[in-house]
């Protein structure tokens, strides 16, 4: 963050020192004469400059389109599970053993559809741990397995939309759910087990029965691939989730809180939609998307500044040049673009050095994702085409107004 910021003071800087560096050296008796000398150097001084701040203006757009599609990818990937109209209540250890009664109350509010009792949920804040895990008596020959344990409900797979895609579900009440176990696919990948239901695990020492496999799902951010996870059967109470299906939202959410008063009528009621607990995992990525945008808006504006100037000292220098070939005959069209040619050129130049640096940045951030998006040329292709139709649409109004002037009028005062 600091690096795009730096790279913000230290664009402004570059970009103001040759107007600062080209001013200062004008004698002030030969500026008042009109007596303004162009060289070579300062033509290609002034081409560098163009090129170089359209080259930032295009990494940062480019930057700017990556992070924003990395973004949206994030925010609406297949992560195995559903976050949408899920919502979470926290502090709900406080019912203590009047936490089912609680659960079947909020199961009878019209719009809940699911309700499930625990402190292990796919968003940062939660719970985790780490545990070993072996297939049964390979304790001793094998590298333990490390994942997650966690401890749900018999309403869990359900109320977050998990695939259980062999096996079955625990069920309440049952005592097999005591020493039973769900599994994710990397899991069993990882215990080598090719159809896990009805095999053992190790787990402190003691042999799980494997009931069911649930597809993997995203428990952690989108930099990390998905680990090892055992659910459990138990007791961990702190969170309720339940699973809404209405357009009712307000009413459903006066409902719960009123049972929540009722139970509890001296405590807070807090809540939050996982939706937006998932977003907030990603608030980074929202400032950078903001600081990029940020600085690609004062590059381009910078630039056009300077584009504007630029072609306007063109302009009076070809005034006498234009003037002549209006009066040969020349079209407006061939006049426009004998005035924007060679900025579009500039502007070439500057989007051939800007790509391969773009791509190498964008290439390297993305690496610290697990599951990212693929550079696409279409991102520099939009990125290219806008800085053009910006440069032509500035450079456009001082050859336009070259263009339409009176040729007689400019060549009269020669």
């Amino acid at each position: 963050m600091s690096i795009v910021i730096l790279s913000g003071v230290l664009i402004g800087m570059i970009s103001g020192l040759y107007p600062a560096f080209y001013l200062s050296r004008f004698k002030p008796n030969e500026v008042l004469k009109g007596k303004v000398r162009q060289g070579a150097k300062d033509s290609f001084l002034r081409s560098g400059l163009v090129v170089f701040q359209f080259s930032i203006a295009i990494i940062l757009i480019s930057g700017t389109l990556i992070v924003n599609n990395q973004l949206n990818f994030i925010l609406n990937a297949d992560l195995g599970f559903e976050k949408d109209q899920v919502l979470q209540l926290y502090s709900t250890d406080l019912l203590g053993d009047k936490v089912q009664t609680f659960k079947n109350e909020l199961k009878n509010i019209p719009g809940v559809v699911n309700v499930s009792v625990s402190d292990y949920l796919p968003i940062e804040g939660t719970k985790r741990n780490g545990n070993s895990f072996w297939n049964v008596g390979r304790e001793k020959i094998d590298d333990n397995v490390s994942g997650q344990a966690w401890v749900i409900d018999e309403d869990y797979i359900r109320t977050l939309g998990l695939n259980l895609i062999d096996g079955k579900n625990f069920q309440k009440n049952l005592k097999s759910n005591e020493n039973s176990v769900i599994i994710n696919q990397e899991m069993a990948a990882q215990l080598h087990m090719k159809d896990p239901v009805g095999k053992q695990l190790s787990r402190f020492g003691q042999p799980w029965n494997i009931i069911g496999l649930v597809e993997d799902f995203n428990f952690s951010d989108l930099t990390k691939k998905v680990e090892p996870l055992g659910l459990f059967y138990g007791n961990s109470p702190s969170i309720i989730s339940l699973k809404i299906n209405t357009d009712n939202t307000k009413d459903v959410l006066n409902l719960i809180q009123k049972n929540w008063k009722e139970f509890l009528p001296n405590q807070e009621f807090r809540m939050s939609f996982m939706d937006d607990s998932f977003a907030n995992m990603y608030r980074n990525i929202s400032r950078m998307q903001a600081l990029f945008t940020l600085f690609a808006v004062l590059t381009i504006f910078i630039a056009c500044l300077g584009l504007f100037t630029l072609s306007a000292y063109m302009s009076e220098q070809r005034s006498k040049e234009i003037s002549v070939r209006k009066v040969l005959g020349a079209s407006l069209k061939s006049i426009f673009s004998l005035m924007t040619k060679q900025f579009v050129l500039l502007i070439g130049i500057a989007f051939l050095i800007a790509v391969p640096i773009a791509i190498f940045g964008m290439d390297k951030w993305l690496q610290d994702y697990e599951y990212r998006i693929d550079i696409s040329w279409k991102t520099f292709a939009i990125a290219g085409l806008f800085a053009i139709t910006i440069s032509i649409l500035t450079v456009g109004f001082h050859a336009i107004k070259s263009a339409i002037a009176n040729p007689i009028k400019n060549l009269r005062t020669e």
